[in-house]
């Protein structure tokens, strides 16, 4: 089936984007041609995109603060027979209901650049000159640091913390080479290992040094080896009380989710209170 997805936003349609992805990921046999119309934020822009509406109809997707802007868009689409979805009204009408208070019409508000902003851009910088074991004098700056076992998804799972605003380190546990000592003196960041089945790890491990065009037959891919690689990673954890999580059948944005879960406890009990 071919469904023609217009996403029409009065900021840059990021929001959108994400909302309509997140909903075709419940459909299969969808061809999806989106269309994007941003920044719409007058009636002579949006009839400009009515005309494209028109010439390929399908769902329209919306955000638009502008009461006269949107009330024009439903009119005309409701006269095409077309279906239209405000996305974030359910939101916005929730947290007025239990804040007592009317949203604000600003168009892009979340798009400011804002002290988070600034937090996030820190935070994709310190993240990145903090991967695969750098930069460990510095690692008590860190939100959160990973540790595990050779393609355990650190260092992608870093960069989506980062991008959440959290300053990210990672660190490899290698067999051969005991973790440096600053390891386990720090205080202020949360220490998670990720762990992985060993039977999966060494399928990731192959695929990788196939793509590299590397010899596939190693102790690094070796199923006994690898098998005691994890169980050493998992012991290390647990005699130093490090949390630990599952990262076999979880997708990164599931991984991160987990961790900032543990992080928001850690400071709910601390009494810090000071979630991103």
């Amino acid at each position: 089936m071919r469904l023609h997805l217009h996403l029409v936003s009065d900021s840059t349609g990021e929001t959108l984007e994400s909302v309509a992805k997140a909903g075709l990921a419940q459909f299969e046999d969808v061809e999806t041609i989106k269309h994007f119309w941003p920044l719409v934020r007058s009636k002579g822009h949006l009839d400009r995109v009515l005309q494209d509406i028109a010439r390929r109809p399908g769902l329209v997707l919306f955000t638009l603060v502008n009461g006269e802007v949107r009330q024009h868009l439903e009119a005309r689409c409701r006269a095409m027979g077309l279906p239209t979805v405000a996305a974030l009204d359910p939101v916005i009408e929730g947290l007025q209901s239990i804040l007592g208070q009317q949203a604000a019409a600003r168009p892009g508000r979340q798009h400011q650049m804002d002290e988070a902003y600034f937090r996030r851009v820190a935070a994709i910088d310190y993240t990145m000159h903090h991967d695969d074991g750098q930069g460990a004098d510095n690692w008590e700056e860190a939100d959160i640091l990973l540790v595990g076992v050779s393609r355990s998804s650190k260092t992608p799972t870093s960069i989506y913390l980062a991008n959440r605003g959290y300053k990210t380190a990672n660190l490899p546990l290698v067999p051969t080479s005991p973790p440096p000592e600053q390891l386990f003196r720090l205080e202020s960041p949360l220490i998670v290992g990720l762990m992985t089945n060993p039977d999966r790890l060494v399928q990731v491990r192959r695929n990788r040094l196939l793509s590299l065009a590397q010899t596939a037959e190693t102790d690094y891919v070796d199923i006994e080896n690898v098998t005691k690689e994890v169980s050493a990673a998992r012991r290390l954890c647990a005699d130093n009380g490090w949390p630990v999580i599952d990262v076999s059948r979880r997708s990164i944005e599931e991984t991160a989710a987990a961790i900032i879960n543990l992080i928001n406890e850690r400071d709910e009990s601390s009494g810090n209170g000071n979630g991103k």
